[in-house]
């Protein structure tokens, strides 16, 4: 089991604050670093000092980390025009030395569009299908040759397809609760499908449409990795989970019946659960970025036992 550090910097976390946690997830041992894609607080948080871009984050750190992955869950659809999003991500993967994967999404969070004067179409997932299009077809083009694209939404006409991603296969990452495109599009695009915030019971029914949507489409079910987002709040005894709980304004029962949340022993139960299902990969969502403390339980007592 795979375990990653995914953040929500929208909620208040300066570059500076980010660096120290994907250098903690390095030296800890975890397999990557990711982070949300998002201009706006949720909830009652002021969200300050104010949101950080997710590709310039990653761009920082590409050049400030040696060994950990480095992604989004999600980028956001909405927020780059496909045939620029294919340049950044290229360019940050080469700034890493191969290390970066993305994780595309349609964009959902119309509030965040209204403050920033982002465009908010009604097609965001047909525009996704051809973002994905783009995207991997840009990267794909030999050298040399060019990529032309005639679609509803975006027309590319003889592009060099340049840059390139220093990996020969830059990983992309799908995921959601839909039922029938968002398999499609997995089945079609990506490489990992990742469901986000959901029980044992709906990851296994949506692992299994996507499984299913592989093989129909001619691959085969186990070429993709199957990943869950999930919040994570551990601690040695009661008293430290529930410090933590509170520190992130969630309830202890909440977050265990939600999440992976207790001791150790129970969280490592349930990651268990989960995989037993299909998953073989955890983003253990870390909403308090300052408790450090919190990833080296992690990484001693949880972390160690799924080695």
């Amino acid at each position: 089991m795979d375990l990653r550090i995914f953040t929500e910097p929208q909620q208040g976390a300066s570059y500076d604050t980010l660096l120290t946690v994907a250098k903690a997830t390095e030296d800890l041992g975890f397999d990557a670093f990711f982070r949300s894609d998002h201009y706006l607080p949720m909830g009652s948080t002021d969200g300050l000092p104010g949101p950080t871009d997710a590709w310039i984050t990653l761009a920082g750190l590409a050049r400030e980390t040696k060994r950990i992955r480095l992604g989004t869950l999600m980028t956001a659809g909405t927020f780059r025009l496909p045939g620029v999003l294919a340049i950044q991500v290229a360019q940050v993967d080469q700034m890493s030395g191969g290390r970066v994967e993305l994780g595309l999404g349609a964009g959902w969070f119309e509030e965040e569009h209204k403050a920033y004067g982002i465009p908010f179409p009604k097609e965001r997932s047909a525009r996704l299908e051809e973002q994905l299009a783009i995207v991997t077809g840009l990267w794909a083009t030999e050298v040399g040759k060019t990529f032309s694209y005639e679609g509803a939404y975006y027309q590319l006409v003889d592009s060099p397809a340049l840059p390139k991603p220093a990996q020969e296969k830059l990983p992309v990452l799908i995921g959601g609760h839909g039922a029938t495109r968002t398999p499609r599009l997995a089945a079609r695009y990506a490489d990992e499908f990742n469901i986000p915030f959901a029980s044992i019971e709906d990851s296994e029914r949506q692992f299994g449409r996507v499984r299913a949507a592989a093989e129909a489409a001619g691959r085969g079910a186990d070429d993709l990795v199957y990943s869950n987002a999930l919040v994570v709040c551990a601690g040695n005894d009661d008293a430290e989970v529930a410090r933590r709980a509170a520190a992130i304004g969630r309830e202890v029962d909440e977050l265990k019946a939600n999440g992976l949340a207790g001791s150790p022993a129970e969280v490592v139960d349930k990651i268990g659960r989960y995989s037993a299902v299909g998953a073989s990969r955890i983003y253990l969502q870390i909403l308090d970025l300052d408790d450090l403390d919190h990833l080296e339980l992690i990484s001693s007592r949880i972390q160690s036992q799924l080695s």
